[in-house]
Protein backbone atom coordinates (compact mmCIF):
# COMPACT_ATOMS: atom_id res chain seq x y z
CA UNK A 1 0.00 0.00 0.00
CA UNK A 2 1.28 3.33 -0.75
CA UNK A 3 2.37 5.90 2.20
CA UNK A 4 -0.08 8.51 1.92
CA UNK A 5 1.32 11.71 1.20
CA UNK A 6 -0.73 15.31 2.15
CA UNK A 7 -1.80 16.55 -1.82
CA UNK A 8 -1.85 13.22 -2.68
CA UNK A 9 -5.52 11.27 -3.28
CA UNK A 10 -6.11 8.91 -0.10
CA UNK A 11 -8.64 6.74 0.17
CA UNK A 12 -12.05 8.55 1.29
CA UNK A 13 -10.42 11.65 -0.56
CA UNK A 14 -9.10 12.62 -3.89
CA UNK A 15 -7.67 15.52 -2.61
CA UNK A 16 -5.40 14.29 -0.39
CA UNK A 17 -6.23 17.27 2.36
CA UNK A 18 -4.16 16.36 5.58
CA UNK A 19 -6.56 15.42 7.85
CA UNK A 20 -7.68 12.71 5.08
CA UNK A 21 -4.39 11.83 4.91
CA UNK A 22 -3.70 10.78 8.64
CA UNK A 23 -7.15 9.51 9.16
CA UNK A 24 -6.15 7.10 5.80
CA UNK A 25 -2.39 6.56 7.76
CA UNK A 26 -4.10 5.65 11.15
CA UNK A 27 -7.29 3.68 9.46
CA UNK A 28 -4.98 1.10 8.09
CA UNK A 29 -4.74 -2.22 10.31
CA UNK A 30 -2.75 -2.23 13.07
CA UNK A 31 -1.72 1.17 13.16
CA UNK A 32 -3.22 2.42 15.71
CA UNK A 33 -2.64 -0.38 18.21
CA UNK A 34 1.12 -0.14 17.18
CA UNK A 35 1.02 3.65 18.18
CA UNK A 36 -0.68 2.77 21.61
CA UNK A 37 1.88 0.17 22.30
CA UNK A 38 4.55 3.12 21.63
CA UNK A 39 3.19 5.08 24.25
CA UNK A 40 5.55 4.69 26.77
CA UNK A 41 8.83 2.72 26.18
CA UNK A 42 10.40 1.71 23.41
CA UNK A 43 9.90 -1.58 22.06
CA UNK A 44 11.81 -3.95 20.24
CA UNK A 45 10.31 -5.68 17.01
CA UNK A 46 9.18 -8.97 18.50
CA UNK A 47 8.02 -7.51 21.38
CA UNK A 48 5.44 -5.37 19.10
CA UNK A 49 4.61 -7.55 17.27
CA UNK A 50 3.74 -9.53 20.27
CA UNK A 51 2.15 -6.75 21.69
CA UNK A 52 0.11 -6.00 18.50
CA UNK A 53 -0.84 -9.64 18.29
CA UNK A 54 -0.06 -9.58 14.40
CA UNK A 55 2.85 -10.83 12.15
CA UNK A 56 5.43 -10.06 11.30
CA UNK A 57 4.79 -8.97 7.67
CA UNK A 58 1.89 -6.23 8.59
CA UNK A 59 3.90 -5.13 11.66
CA UNK A 60 7.00 -4.41 9.54
CA UNK A 61 4.87 -2.63 6.41
CA UNK A 62 3.26 -0.50 9.30
CA UNK A 63 6.45 0.18 10.88
CA UNK A 64 7.40 1.21 7.42
CA UNK A 65 5.09 3.53 6.79
CA UNK A 66 5.13 5.52 10.24
CA UNK A 67 8.22 5.73 9.80
CA UNK A 68 8.45 7.34 6.59
CA UNK A 69 5.23 9.54 8.09
CA UNK A 70 7.62 10.62 10.77
CA UNK A 71 5.74 9.24 13.66
CA UNK A 72 8.05 6.26 14.61
CA UNK A 73 11.60 6.01 14.76
CA UNK A 74 13.71 3.23 15.27
CA UNK A 75 16.69 3.98 18.08
CA UNK A 76 18.90 1.38 20.00
CA UNK A 77 16.00 0.85 22.66
CA UNK A 78 14.04 -0.67 19.67
CA UNK A 79 10.92 1.13 18.14
CA UNK A 80 9.60 4.63 19.66
CA UNK A 81 7.37 7.34 18.60
CA UNK A 82 8.98 10.76 17.23
CA UNK A 83 8.52 14.29 18.28
CA UNK A 84 5.60 14.38 15.94
CA UNK A 85 4.63 11.36 17.14
CA UNK A 86 4.01 12.58 19.91
CA UNK A 87 2.03 15.76 18.99
CA UNK A 88 -0.20 13.25 17.39
CA UNK A 89 -0.69 11.26 20.41
CA UNK A 90 -0.93 14.70 22.44
CA UNK A 91 -3.81 15.63 19.51
CA UNK A 92 -5.77 12.38 20.25
CA UNK A 93 -5.89 13.03 23.90
CA UNK A 94 -9.73 14.97 23.58
CA UNK A 95 -11.04 12.01 21.32
CA UNK A 96 -9.53 9.56 23.95
CA UNK A 97 -11.46 12.02 26.96
CA UNK A 98 -14.39 12.03 23.96
CA UNK A 99 -14.37 8.36 23.97
CA UNK A 100 -14.15 7.39 27.11
CA UNK A 101 -17.68 10.00 28.35
CA UNK A 102 -19.78 8.57 25.08
CA UNK A 103 -18.51 4.52 26.20
CA UNK A 104 -19.76 5.67 29.61
CA UNK A 105 -23.28 6.26 28.30
CA UNK A 106 -23.71 2.60 27.57
CA UNK A 107 -22.99 0.87 30.67
CA UNK A 108 -23.19 -2.36 29.56
CA UNK A 109 -20.13 -1.68 26.72
CA UNK A 110 -18.39 0.54 28.82
CA UNK A 111 -16.12 -1.97 31.05
CA UNK A 112 -15.08 -4.43 28.61
CA UNK A 113 -14.45 -0.92 26.22
CA UNK A 114 -12.49 -0.29 29.11
CA UNK A 115 -9.74 -2.99 29.17
CA UNK A 116 -7.16 -3.84 26.31
CA UNK A 117 -6.96 -7.27 25.11
CA UNK A 118 -4.77 -8.08 28.01
CA UNK A 119 -7.09 -6.79 30.74
CA UNK A 120 -4.76 -3.13 31.40
CA UNK A 121 -6.28 0.01 31.85
CA UNK A 122 -6.99 1.63 28.30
Amino acid sequence: MKIPRPGQPVRGSTTGRPIMVVLDLLGRRTALRILWELRGEALTFRALQEACDTNARLLNTRLAELRASGLVEHGEGGYQMTAEGRKLRAALQPLQVWAREWAERDPQGFEAADRDQCGREA
